[in-house]
Order: structure tokens, then sequence, then C-alpha cells
């Protein structure tokens, strides 16, 4: 006999193997919206600003939850470019590469940083402190190019500038480890 996603047990709160109680704040988004299937987005999202990231066992944590096919939680996961599945570094470097960035240099920012810190675009640094993006448009085309360094917003500055930035808050970190 098969068992099925349907076949199986609603997850309580705190009901996790792993004991991580960041799942409990899944769960009241899933009791927020009442297990609806419809909400799958949602519940994504929540899962994403939890932990981070979406990875294998948060997806089934949430395909169980709301009785859905992992496979279709996989797919509206991969559907939409705001998912990510990989842990993120403990820094975050987001380039615009809209029109106006771009015409500003945004693509030399991304390569000179990739090169640089040793970090593949869209990807984080082997040793997890700096996580490269690229987005299309950031919406702020005056102070391009525009960079996201964590939440600082950082315009109109060259590719040597940003990078040294990052330099920066990177040799910060060391100072106080």
């Amino acid at each position: 006999m098969t068992t099925t996603v349907e076949d199986q047990p609603e997850p309580k709160a705190g009901s996790h193997p792993s004991g991580d109680d960041r799942f409990g704040l899944v769960d009241k988004a899933l009791k927020r919206t009442r297990y609806e299937q419809h909400a799958l987005i949602e519940v994504l999202h929540v899962a994403q600003d939890v932990f981070g990231y979406l990875d294998a066992d948060i997806l089934m944590y949430v395909a169980r939850a709301l009785r859905l096919p992992p496979s279709k939680v996989y797919g509206v996961a991969t559907f939409y470019s705001l998912f990510t599945f990989e842990a993120p570094g403990d820094h975050s470097c987001m380039v615009c590469t809209g029109t106006a960035c771009f015409v500003k240099g945004a693509d030399d920012v991304v390569r000179d940083i990739a090169t640089e810190f040793d970090v593949p675009e869209g990807g984080t640094s082997s040793d997890g402190r700096l996580s490269l993006t690229t987005a299309r448009c950031i919406g702020s085309c005056g102070l391009a190019p525009m960079v996201l360094l964590d939440d600082e917003v950082l315009g109109k500055l060259g590719s040597e500038e940003i990078r040294q930035r990052i330099r920066d808050l990177l040799a910060t970190e060391e100072e106080v480890a």
C-alpha cells in the first residue's frame, strides 16, 4: 500500500521532527489561512521569511500541511523568482541590473564583486559570508548603479567604491568575532 500526502496527518505546532521552533511560526501561518490550498504562496513566503530560504524539508512540510502533492509545491516555489533554495550568506549584496543601472555599469559591478569575493551571481561564497544577487529593477533609477548591501542603499557609486564598502563590512565582522 502506497502512502500519499493526503494520508499524512496534519502537522501540529511544535511537531516537526527536527524540533526547530521556527516551524511553529509556519504553523501559525497555516492555521491563520485555515490550511487552505490556495494559500500556498502566502505560506511559502512566511516559511522563507522565517528560515531565510526554502529547502526540501520545508517544502515537504508545507505540502503535507496543505495536503498538496510535493511536486505542486516545488513547481510553485520554483516558478517564482522571489523564492530561494539555498541558505543566504551572512551578508547580502543585490545589484540592480535594470536599464538605467546597466547603462551606468551594473554589469561591471556584478562581475567585479563576483571575482573579488569569489561569489557566483545568484549564489553564496564558499565561506558563507556573502550572497550576490541581481534584480531587474529596484525602482531607484536616479541612484544608478543601485546596490543594496544588507539593508543599506548604495547609489551613484563605482565598482571600486562598492567593493570597498563590502571589504569594510566583512572586515568589521572579523573584528567583532
